[in-house]
């Protein structure tokens, strides 16, 4: 990969498994907006983040923030034709690993991402994009216009610990969930859990810290761990990935923690990886329906 800055932008050539419709439409982050041009705008870090493109990819950022933010967001100091080589000892692994060759785990901001996935629960995709826009609006500082369009940042947990659960409900239409962001927020602020060790203490006891907070369940929990602190042994579950374990892998109705316990034992380190490019390769062909 090489990196050319120009007219604050960052050109970035010959950038191997960097696709923007296979990391954006993963299931892994949900502010990501298609532009008619066919790029793709997001806030991230108090930026707002277009990227355009792939081998060549154009984000518009400056040298700086590539450095500091982008070339770690996107992980693009990960090796992924080391992990894809290393996925290929599993066959059935292999027609996923081609279908999304193109994805990326992104490397988030770890309150947002805990609040963002809480209000994923049991939701669907449009409405949690509403949600934590509306959410922002209220609740985060305006960032300015991008292609005429207001983007505000993701608030942090000491303002959305001062929010009014009935107006999250009313306003940001965030359903049952409102009590539990805010709890979440408020203990996240007062320090209850230690998010810091999060990206170093053993992965069963990173979960059960997680799952101290109000609306983080086993999902929620493994979701967080792989996508804001680099747990990439983490084997998150939802409803594809189990009809795809089911399918491709267990031949049988099975409970969604033994799943994520079956995940974890096959893909060992890059468990996080494998489950991205089977949920993909499971959700865009219908697997399991």
């Amino acid at each position: 990969m090489k990196v050319i800055a120009k007219e604050n932008k960052i050109v970035l050539e010959d950038l191997d498994y960097f696709n923007p419709e296979h990391i954006f439409k993963c299931g892994q982050a949900f502010r990501w907006k298609e532009e008619e041009d066919g790029s793709y705008t997001n806030v991230a870090y108090n930026k707002i983040i277009n990227v355009k493109g792939t081998g060549d990819v154009t984000i518009n950022s400056s040298l700086d923030d590539f450095e500091n933010i982008w070339r770690d967001y996107f992980d693009l100091n990960r090796d992924y034709k080391s992990i894809r080589k290393e996925l290929s000892f599993d066959e059935t692994l292999r027609k996923a690993l081609d279908y999304g060759k193109g994805i990326r785990i992104l490397n988030q901001e770890p309150f947002e991402t805990i609040i963002t996935f809480i209000i994923s629960a049991n939701n669907q995709i449009p409405r949690i994009k509403k949600s934590i826009e509306l959410i922002s609006k209220m609740y985060g500082s305006s960032l300015g216009s991008y292609m005429g369009e207001e983007y505000y940042s993701f608030p942090g947990s000491e303002e959305l610990s001062k929010a009014k659960a009935e107006d999250l409900r009313e306003f940001a239409r965030v359903g049952f969930r409102d009590k539990r962001i805010v709890e979440t927020s408020k203990l996240i602020s007062e320090g209850f859990i230690d998010i810091d060790s999060l990206y170093e203490i053993p992965i069963e006891d990173a979960r059960k810290e997680l799952m101290k907070l109000p609306g983080v369940g086993p999902k929620v929990a493994d979701c967080v761990l792989l996508f804001a602190f680099k747990r990439s042994e983490s084997f998150p579950v939802d409803v594809w990935i189990k009809r795809v374990m089911e399918e491709l892998y267990l031949k049988e109705e099975t409970k969604k923690d033994l799943i994520g316990s079956e995940g974890r034992r096959i893909f060992g380190k890059n468990a996080g990886f494998a489950q991205q490019y089977l949920f993909y390769y499971g959700r865009e062909n219908k697997l399991g329906r």
